[in-house]
Order: structure tokens, then sequence, then C-alpha cells
């Protein structure tokens, strides 16, 4: 089985020797869009939810991230001082945070572990390529299909006759900004999968019967599994 690239162990380690550490409740902003910032975010523990706003007030998810991520890596080495996103607690959440600087000095410090972080964020930068292509190449159809596909890779469990059950519970809005649509869209797609026997879902999550059939309607490229996720 592919190995899951994660953040490298020494960075965990140097979050929990310099970081600062701020719970947050369920729904609150961790930063916001367009806000100065002057911090890095690692997520202890917690679920949270990276996200943009379209020009017409319409939330785009972009990832979800669990515990042992980065979040707010845009500004590391960069002249960016500003958030590109918004940060939200899905659920309560514990974050260790670093100045932007001295994170920048402690990488300078230890060249292996700055070319290791460099290399993670160049991972997230493929990822979030990957999910672009999907949403502005094959319209809602191949949205809703390559996220679950990345769900079904970030959050599977292979089931016996061969199916997939997605263990992440998402609403139809949230699946909805995951894939910059609407819920009745999403409600109507859903519909026609489980009709043909593509999908089945109960009480909020989904199992994936026919993964093959997604990845031939979105012209999968067969991506490795460390870009081909939701986190």
């Amino acid at each position: 089985m592919e190995e899951i690239e994660t953040i490298p162990p020494k960075i965990h380690s140097l979050f929990k020797e310099h970081g600062t550490v701020v719970k947050f409740a369920k729904d609150t902003p961790i930063f916001l869009e367009g806000d100065r910032t002057q911090d890095v975010f690692f997520v202890v523990s917690g679920q949270v939810r990276i996200s943009k706003e379209t020009a017409s007030g319409k939330e785009l998810t972009i990832r979800i991230c669990g515990s042992n991520n980065l979040i707010g890596e845009s500004t590391i080495f960069s002249s960016l001082d500003y958030n590109s996103t918004t940060a939200t607690a899905m659920e309560t959440t514990t974050i260790l945070t670093i100045d932007n600087n001295m994170l920048e000095l402690y990488l300078s410090q230890e060249p292996s572990l700055m070319i290791a972080c460099l290399r993670w964020i160049q991972l997230q930068n493929m990822k979030s390529q990957s999910r672009l292509r999907d949403l502005l190449l094959h319209g809602k159809k191949g949205a809703l299909f390559s996220t679950l596909i990345r769900l079904a890779n970030t959050y599977g469990e292979n089931l016996d006759d061969g199916s997939i059950h997605i263990n992440y519970k998402l609403t139809n809005n949230e699946l909805a900004n995951l894939c910059a649509t609407s819920r009745e869209v999403i409600n109507r797609m859903l519909n026609d999968l489980k009709k043909n026997n593509i999908i089945t879902f109960d009480k909020s999550t989904i199992t994936v019967l026919n993964l093959q059939f997604l990845k031939d309607e979105c012209e999968c490229e067969n991506c490795p599994l460390t870009i081909c996720r939701i986190d």
C-alpha cells in the first residue's frame, strides 16, 4: 500500500518546543481570509476547514485538515503577509502557533528540516492544482466525482464486498462547498448515483460501490494517493 506523506516529525517537535497552545471551539475562525498574519499553525487535534469565498459570496472548501497538519503555511519564506484562505474549527480543536519569522529562523538553522518542510508545502500545492483541474475542466459532475474519490482515498474503509465506506460524516451542504456548487445540485447528482448503483448513502455517510466509474467519468489521471486526498 502506498505510504501517505505526513508532516516530518521534527516539524511537530519544533512546534511543541517553541509553539503556543491555543484551543478553538467548534465553528470558531482560526484566521480569516484577507487578514494580516504573523503566525503559522500546527493542528494537534480536531478538524479544521480551509476555505475561500468566491466573488459571489459562495464558500469553497479547499481542505479538511485533521491532526498533524500545518495550516497557514503559504506565508513561509514568502513575502505574503496576509491570509489567502479562512480556517475554521469544525470541532473542538487544539492548535500550536509559531511566529512566521521565528519559524523561518529555526528552519534556516537546520537545512535538512527546511527542505523537508518545503517538500511538504510543495505537496500541498500539487494537491491544490489537482483539485482545481477537476473543478474547472469537468464541471459540476467532475467536481463531485473527484471529491468522492478524494474522500474515499482519505477516509475510506475497504469492505468485504469490494465497496469503500467513507468513514467521515458530511452534510450535503458541506459536500456542495467542497464542489463549489449548490446543495440542490449535489442532492440531484447523489440521487442519480444511488439510482445507478454507484454509491449508497445513509445518515451523512457515503459508501462507494463503483470507484472505477467515478474515475472514468472525470478522466482520472491516477495521481499518487499522496496527492489525491482531501486533507
